[in-house]
């Protein structure tokens, strides 16, 4: 491999500027994930404390083991969304470390609605099940909620992704054979408690641990029977009586003792091994990833910048370097792992996407996962260009990105635009992980281009009817609500709180967040050789 030489001057005024907007953007994140672990109610944390329950940081620093990284799934969820207090859909999420496991583990945020689940809980939690089952990834629940949020219940209860999907998955992850381990901290009511009932094994905390499919207040209304929520569903009803619960605990900390011998005792297979080498940091800082790409997307920069300072050593070996240079294409090293990465230096021509086809499919077939670093505006359009094939041309890149079967991963580390999020490992394409950076844009087009697009559909309808153009009047007041619009919905923010991702990152943060999501990946098999394809040039 060769040490990408960087061209970049740090001295420059645009890097500096560059520099100090970023900075801008990720202290303005830093906040905002502040805000979302820690902006409670007095009220709420008052009740937590006299309850005796522990916060979700004081679990988390019980549970997993001391001085490893939690890769938080999208702590964003929910942002700005209902009345703006639903931080992280009302749970923290994510992959952590136990008696050395990579373990998924989501935690109720009791403080949040007491626990409840709005729609874009249900949607967080599917995605945190398809995690685990593509990973292969033991799970841990701390459950401490009240329920659906019921004003809203219609969005969450019959369709094929509603709650009953939750119940769904859990069955094919125990089918999987991957361990489910549910601890009651709290109220597990109706969908919560088969959620709990459907897990390998429970931990019943007592005194306000308690599952049941109807609390006491519609007990009293179905039936007029007056029964406390301990006498319903306590920790001694389950465990000495119903059988429901396996493991009698006497608080929070002691389900959560309980829960590490559990994980302790697993027999888990092997991680699959690839042929990694000694992990070593890039020559170049990260931080300059800062001042390499600007606020405006339209202002180029070249990919390789960014594979420099992410990448082992900022040695890569590109495959094709003169051929279809708008895509780079290559091998390098992330903690160690080896890894195949694709990132765009422009828009997307038939050359560039038949490099991209051929060279997923050599990784694929060597069993080596696949990095995407997206920075497009889409495929190049135009007569000479349909003529050439460039809807085929595009269409083998995609069906490549489809049908690989090593893990995948997705950086939108600028523009994310229409058929080129395709082709470039979008959400619809199934990364294991995928994360935006700050300045990000995501959207079928730029504003701008929609605007025209809109302006230019208008004018040719108004021709057809005998009508002049659209005035410059007309035209300002037609595209200004497009370009408002395209610029809110395709902000980075507005895509997190959707789950369109599974998080904004500090883009300095790019290269270790790789490395811990490489690392769960290998969790599971990494599916190549025989049950894969052949590898045909373009």
């Amino acid at each position: 491999m060769h040490v990408i030489e960087t061209g970049v001057n740090t001295r420059s005024e645009e890097y500096v500027r560059n520099y100090e907007a970023m900075e801008v953007l990720v202290a303005e994140l830093a906040a905002e994930l502040h805000k979302a672990r820690y902006d409670r109610s007095p009220k709420s944390l008052a009740r937590l404390a006299e309850s005796g329950k522990l916060t979700v940081d004081k679990k988390l620093e019980l549970l997993l083991d001391k001085n490893t990284p939690f890769l938080e799934i999208a702590p964003l969820a929910a942002k700005d969304m209902y009345d703006g207090k639903i931080h992280g859909a009302g749970l923290v999420s994510g992959i952590g470390v136990i008696h050395g496991q990579e373990v998924h583990v989501g935690v109720n945020d009791a403080t949040i609605k007491g626990g409840s689940a709005y729609p874009i809980s249900i949607k967080k939690t599917l995605r945190c099940q398809t995690i685990v089952m593509e990973n292969r990834l033991p799970s841990v629940a701390l459950i401490d909620s009240a329920g659906a949020f019921l004003p809203l219940q219609s969005e969450m209860f019959p369709d094929v992704n509603g709650g009953g999907r939750i119940f769904y998955n859990q069955a094919h992850i125990s089918k999987m054979g991957l361990p489910q381990i549910a601890a009651v901290m709290g109220l597990c009511t109706a969908g919560g408690a088969y959620g709990v009932a459907m897990a390998d094994e429970v931990i019943h905390v007592k005194g306000h641990g308690a599952i049941f499919l109807g609390g006491p207040p519609l007990v009293r209304a179905a039936t007029g029977e007056e029964v406390t929520a301990d006498e319903l569903g306590g920790a001694a009803v389950h465990c000495r009586e119903s059988g429901v619960s396996d493991h009698f605990a006497e608080d929070d900390a002691d389900a959560i003792r309980i829960i590490r011998s559990i994980v302790k005792g697993l027999n888990r297979p092997e991680k699959t091994r690839l042929a990694m080498q000694d992990p070593a940091p890039p020559l170049y800082d990260p931080k300059e990833l800062y001042g390499i790409v600007s606020q405006d997307l339209t202002q180029p920069f070249d990919i390789r910048e960014v594979i420099a300072r992410i990448v082992d050593k900022s040695e890569f070996l590109e495959f094709k370097e003169l051929y279809g240079p708008t895509l780079v294409t290559g091998w390098a090293y992330i903690h160690g792992y080896p890894v195949g990465i694709l990132g765009n230096n422009g828009v997307l021509f038939s050359e560039s996407a038949q490099k991209a086809t051929q060279f997923i499919q050599l990784c694929d077939r060597r069993g080596i996962p696949l990095i995407f670093l997206q920075n497009i505006s889409g495929f190049i359009i135009g007569r000479e260009y349909e003529t050439h094939g460039i809807t085929k041309d595009g269409h083998k890149m995609v069906n490549a990105v489809s049908t690989a079967t090593v893990p995948k991963f997705t950086v939108i580390v600028g523009a994310s635009n229409g058929a080129g999020n395709y082709a470039m490992c979008g959400r619809a394409y199934s990364p294991r992980f995928l994360w935006m950076w700050p300045h990000s844009k995501i959207g079928v087009m730029g504003g701008q281009e929609a605007a025209k697009v809109l302006v230019s559909i208008t004018n040719d309808q108004n021709a057809r009817l005998g009508k002049p153009p659209l005035t410059p009047d007309e035209v300002a007041a037609l595209s200004a609500p497009i370009i408002e619009a395209t610029a809110r919905e395709g902000n980075a923010y507005y895509a997190t709180a959707r789950l369109w991702d599974d998080g904004i990152l500090d883009p300095a943060k790019t290269r270790d967040v790789l490395g811990l999501a490489i690392s769960a990946s290998l969790n599971a098999p990494i599916r190549s050789g025989e049950l894969g394809y052949g590898v045909f040039r373009m």
